[in-house]
C-alpha cells in the first residue's frame, strides 16, 4: 500500500495495521483524515462531507432506517509503539490498535464492501476524542452540522471486547467548599478549622449507598466519591478554607440537572458553604428497546452490558439517537505501552456488523 492512500481491499486486521502506522496523535490527525476522505470519495455509493479533520460519509438509498457508525481517528501520544507489530499468535501490537483504529478499520471495510445495506448508513470519523471535551470533533460536527449525524440508531466502535455496551453513565464533578477562620495553631480555639468542617462530607460519602437502577434490562451502578481534598495555609495556621472534590458517576436515567440536585440533597446538612460544578457530561440511555437495536443484538450475539464510564454515545443521545458501544479490543489495554488487539476479534466484529447490515 502506498503511504499516500488507504487500500480498502485489505481485510480489517491488515487495514488496522496500516492505520496504526500512520501517526495521528490528538491535534495531528490531518494526514489520516485526508487519507480517509480520499478513500471514501472513490466509493460511488457514498456522499462525503468534511468539517475540519472530521469526515462524514452517507448512503442515500431511501431505507426505512438510518444507522450511524462512528469512531475517532486520534490516539494518545505514541510511546515507542509505532509502527505496528504482528506476533506469531495473530496479535497486533501498537498505539491505537485497541483504541480505536481497529474499530475505524471495521468502519472503513463496511463502507467499502456493503454498497447496498439493508439500512441507510452514516460513517463518522472524527478527531480529538482523547483530549479536552471542548476540542472533540464529534461535538463540533454536532454543533455545526447536526443533520449529518441524524439517525435512528448509532454504534460507536470503541473497544468493548466485541460485547455490546449500552449507553453510558454521566459524570459530574463538584467542588464542595467549607469555610472557617484563620488563627495561630498554638491558639486554635481563636479560629475555626475549615478542614475539620469537611468531616461531615467525608462521613456522608463513606456511608453513601449507591443506586443500582435497571434500564432496558441493564443494571447500572452509580458511585459518589471524593477524588481530591485541598486545604491548609501553613503548618502553624488554622485553615479558613477547604475544598472536597466529589465525582458522581450516575445512571443515564438522570439528567445532569437531576444529578446536581442529588449531590446538593446528599450534602444538604453537611455545612457546605458553596457547591461549584467543575465538570459535567450527561449520560446516554442504551436504547436497546429500539427495533434497530434488537436486530443489532440478534446479529452480533452475546449479552448486552451496561457501560460503566462516559463515551461519545452521550453526544448521540443528546441528538435523540440511541447508541451503543461495540468494537474489537480490550478497553483495559487502551493507552498502554503494550496496547494490542487480537486480529481474530477485529475480523469477528467486521463479520458481525456485515451480517447485521446485509441480512
Amino acid at each position: 500500500m502506498s503511504d499516500s492512500e488507504l487500500d480498502l481491499t485489505l481485510d480489517a486486521a491488515e487495514l488496522t495495521a496500516a492505520l496504526v502506522d500512520i501517526p495521528s496523535v490528538s491535534g495531528d490527525e490531518k494526514v489520516l483524515a485526508d487519507l480517509v476522505e480520499q478513500a471514501l470519495r472513490t466509493l460511488p455509493h457514498l456522499t462525503v462531507d468534511r468539517y475540519g479533520n472530521n469526515v462524514v460519509a452517507r448512503t442515500h438509498l431511501g431505507r426505512a432506517e438510518r444507522v450511524v457508525l462512528a469512531g475517532h481517528l486520534d490516539t494518545v501520544p505514541i510511546a515507542d509503539n509505532v509502527p505496528s507489530r504482528l506476533d506469531e499468535n495473530g496479535v497486533l501490537w501498537g498505539c491505537g490498535t485497541t483504541d480505536m483504529k481497529s474499530g475505524v478499520a471495521v468502519q472503513l471495510r463496511i463502507a467499502a464492501t456493503v454498497p447496498e445495506p439493508n439500512r441507510d448508513l452514516t460513517f463518522v470519523f472524527y478527531d480529538q476524542e482523547e483530549v479536552a471535551a471542548d476540542l472533540n470533533g464529534l461535538g463540533k460536527v454536532a454543533e455545526a452540522h447536526p443533520d449529518w449525524l441524524a439517525g435512528d440508531f448509532a454504534v460507536l466502535l470503541e473497544p468493548s471486547d466485541a460485547e455490546v455496551e449500552g449507553g453510558c453513565q454521566g459524570t459530574l464533578r463538584v467542588l464542595l467548599r467549607t469555610t472557617g477562620e484563620r488563627a495561630h495553631s498554638a491558639r486554635s480555639w481563636m479560629g475555626s478549622n475549615a478542614i475539620h468542617a469537611a468531616a461531615p462530607i467525608l462521613a456522608k460519602l463513606a456511608a453513601y449507598e449507591p443506586r443500582r437502577p435497571v434500564i432496558d434490562g441493564l443494571e447500572y451502578h452509580e458511585g459518589l466519591n471524593a477524588v481530591r481534598i485541598e486545604g491548609g495555609v501553613a503548618n502553624n495556621v488554622i485553615p479558613d478554607a477547604c475544598t472536597v472534590t466529589v465525582n458522581f458517576r450516575y445512571a443515564p436515567d438522570r439528567t445532569p440537572a437531576e444529578a446536581m440536585a442529588h449531590v446538593e440533597e446528599v450534602f444538604a446538612d453537611c455545612g457546605v458553604a458553596e457547591f461549584v460544578i467543575d465538570d459535567s457530561s450527561g449520560g446516554a440511555l442504551p436504547g436497546l428497546s429500539h427495533p434497530a437495536a434488537a436486530a443489532f443484538m440478534e446479529a452480533v450475539g452475546g449479552k448486552a452490558m451496561p457501560k460503566f464510564g462516559w463515551t461519545d454515545v452521550s453526544r448521540f443521545s443528546a441528538l435523540g439517537v440511541p447508541a451503543v458501544n461495540y468494537g474489537p479490543g480490550d478497553a483495559l489495554l487502551a493507552h498502554k505501552v503494550d496496547e494490542r488487539v487480537d486480529t481474530k476479534a477485529i475480523l469477528h466484529c467486521e463479520e458481525r456488523l456485515r451480517a447485521w447490515l446485509t441480512s
